[in-house]
């Protein structure tokens, strides 16, 4: 780690520890989260100390407000999970998890809060599925968003929306690479909106693939090994729901 670095971690810890004595977050708490977790915020903030501190402790409060088992369990997302629409392949050449969401198989929830507990379990658990002993901080992932059979009964724009905010706020820098895989014609213009509500930064971490050369990017960059072999490579699909971690997602 740079000098640089050090530095603006130091000015953000002193930022957190004034905003926790108007908050409920206990600088305590704060401090057992190491530099590589801090610096994810930072990212996602240009580096400004004051916005990141702002962020992480509000994370904090989500976390303990909508996550207090630090971990979102099957039992509470029972009807996302029974349409076995999200697989978890491993990990690709560059040690990142690698999820796929079948959109085929999705349709919108009639139950809005279970939709976001299932975002936020689906994204806690392939993170964690990369930990290697003890979470580190800086962990990410590759999310494969296959449209191919979709149908207008499968669109929900507003779970794209959702997904990729719940990423935005409470996941920041967690995503490595997006690749959306058989696009339809009329997906288009329903991209094209979804698009609006994503930040820069997350815009440019995705990848629509729509031509041979990036197509062998995406197979390179994933690996035949973490790869389903319906995309070339020599993985079987792995439900999300059939992955068994040794100790429980927790990002809390």
């Amino acid at each position: 780690m740079d000098k640089n670095h050090e530095i603006v971690l130091t000015q953000m810890r002193g930022s957190v520890e004034k905003l926790e004595s108007s908050t409920r977050v206990s600088y305590d708490a704060i401090c057992k989260y190491g530099d590589p977790t801090l610096l994810r915020f930072l990212i996602a903030r240009s580096m400004d100390s004051n916005k990141a501190a702002k962020m992480f402790v509000q994370w904090q409060k989500w976390r303990a407000a909508f996550v207090p088992l630090g971990f979102i369990p099957d039992s509470e997302v029972p009807d996302e999970l029974e349409d076995r629409k999200i697989y978890l392949q491993g990990l690709s050449k560059d040690g990142y998890p690698v999820m796929i969401v079948k959109a085929s198989k999705h349709f919108p929830s009639k139950d809005q809060l279970q939709f976001k507990k299932f975002i936020v379990h689906l994204l806690d658990k392939t993170i964690a599925s990369s930990f290697k002993g003890r979470e580190i901080g800086n962990e990410k992932l590759i999310a494969v968003l296959d449209l191919q059979q979709i149908s207008y009964k499968n669109i929900d724009a507003r779970g794209f929306i959702t997904g990729f905010q719940f990423l935005q706020s409470y996941f920041p820098e967690r995503l490595a690479k997006c690749f959306i895989v058989n696009m339809p014609r009329f997906f288009v213009s329903v991209w094209r909106m979804i698009s609006y509500f994503l930040e820069k930064a997350t815009l440019e971490k995705i990848v629509i693939i729509s031509s041979e050369d990036e197509r062998r990017d995406f197979f390179k960059e994933i690996g035949e090994e973490a790869l389903p072999e319906e995309y070339g490579g020599q993985a079987k699909l792995v439900a999300l729901q059939d992955v068994v971690l040794l100790t429980p997602p927790d990002e809390d």
